[in-house]
């Protein structure tokens, strides 16, 4: 069955986890990626341990189902052959502070003169425009400038980092997904490209969609902890005996009731429904205690048997090997050139697409690639001779 981003062709300027992270997506349903990649400034993703082989295994996921061209972006052979791919790829999703790809001669402005189809997306951590735009940033700064680290917290830590980088994925690569594909069903019916500015923390911004909309009214803060979905109330995470974790969501009546019986705690059901600060300490303090006085394998064995919105907090190798998520194709694998089999979380959104291609090496189709372009191997040599290409 074709995948549904067949003919979708991508060149990907870009390093790292935002961009990569998004044409990953893209590379899974089907679009082909072109990395466009620096020949002496390696992406650091490559280094990050383990290695399977030679390969980051990190690198192998993220850049996977992708091919690689090495070129030097400043030498003066590069423009050419960018504007060459252009004609071929006519998205382009590029990482870099905004006005490098203008130095360059690389920016929409100049590309979409030779091609009028093209969709153009920047991703960066503050935008295109405005006072911040020039400045260094990384996850942990988009999330504090937009307020959500404010109250991602607990009262006596403050501020806590998230497990996972959700400026750079949820603000970078899943809205560049999104805005890539707006722009493609657009260009279908105007059929003209258009630029896409992605900023990270706008988007992180936006992720405080339901907060957001209760300070703008009452001018109030949420507060690390003070919140019910974060800490200040009883939905929440309790520890058992053997310092596992046990995550609790009973929200609604018919689950808080099933929860509380089951604890044989059916008298702090009115207690439970109260929102004062001091009645959902009263029912965290009795729910913690009786959590606390067996191990997490218990707690396993009595939730699996109703349904009132309570798991186990597993560990990364536990997720990966629960049989729910290998039931749902969750877990699949990818061969790099050296045949190489290397484990990877797949794809969420999987439209038949079960074979993986590891990341490739760098600069590894960058024969391949020119010679399409009508290069001969004579001209290929001339360009690696001269530290064009590698």
């Amino acid at each position: 069955m074709s995948l549904p981003l067949a003919g979708l062709k991508v060149l990907d300027f870009s390093t790292l986890l935002p961009g990569p992270y998004a044409t990953q997506l893209l590379a899974d349903m089907g679009a082909e990626v072109l990395r466009v990649e620096s020949p002496s400034r390696p992406d650091m993703l490559k280094m990050v341990p383990p290695m399977v082989g030679k390969v980051s295994a990190a690198h192998a996921s993220i850049n996977r189902n992708k091919k690689s061209i090495a070129i030097d972006l400043k030498h003066a052979c590069a423009k050419p052959i960018i504007e060459a791919l252009v004609l071929k790829y006519d998205i382009v999703i590029e990482q870099f502070r905004p006005g490098v790809m203008t130095r360059l001669g690389l920016d929409y402005k100049q590309l979409s003169k030779i091609q009028d189809k093209l969709i153009y997306c920047s991703i960066t951590g503050y935008g295109q425009t405005g006072p911040y735009k020039d400045r260094a940033g990384h996850d942990i700064n988009y999330l504090a400038l937009a307020g959500l680290a404010s109250y991602s917290g607990r009262k006596e830590t403050g501020p806590v980092l998230s497990g996972t980088q959700i400026g750079d994925i949820a603000g970078g690569s899943h809205h560049a997904v999104m805005a890539i594909l707006a722009a493609v069903i657009q260009r279908g019916v105007t059929g003209k490209g258009q630029y896409l500015d992605i900023s990270m923390s706008d988007a992180a911004l936006a992720l405080n969609t339901m907060f957001g909309a209760g300070s703008l009214v009452s001018k109030q803060d949420p507060t690390c902890g003070g919140e019910m979905l974060n800490g200040g109330s009883f939905y929440d995470y309790y520890a058992s005996s053997d310092g596992r974790y046990l995550s609790i969501g009973s929200l609604e009546p018919n689950f808080a009731a099933g929860l509380l019986k089951q604890l044989e705690l059916q008298h702090l059901m009115e207690t439970m429904a109260d929102v004062r600060p001091e009645a959902q300490a009263a029912v965290k303090a009795a729910i913690s205690e009786k959590i606390r006085s067996q191990p997490l394998s218990h707690w396993q064995a009595v939730f699996a048997q109703i349904d009132v919105c309570v798991e186990a907090v597993l560990t990364l190798n536990e997720a990966v090997t629960n049989e729910h998520f290998i039931q749902r194709g969750m877990i699949t694998s990818a061969i790099d050139k050296e045949g190489n089999v290397i484990k990877q979380i797949n794809s969420a959104l999987r439209f038949g697409k079960e074979a993986h291609q590891a990341g490739a090496r760098l600069g590894e189709d960058t024969t391949a690639v020119l010679a399409e372009l009508g290069y001969d191997s004579e001209a290929i040599e001339v360009l690696r001779e001269t530290k064009c290409v590698k």
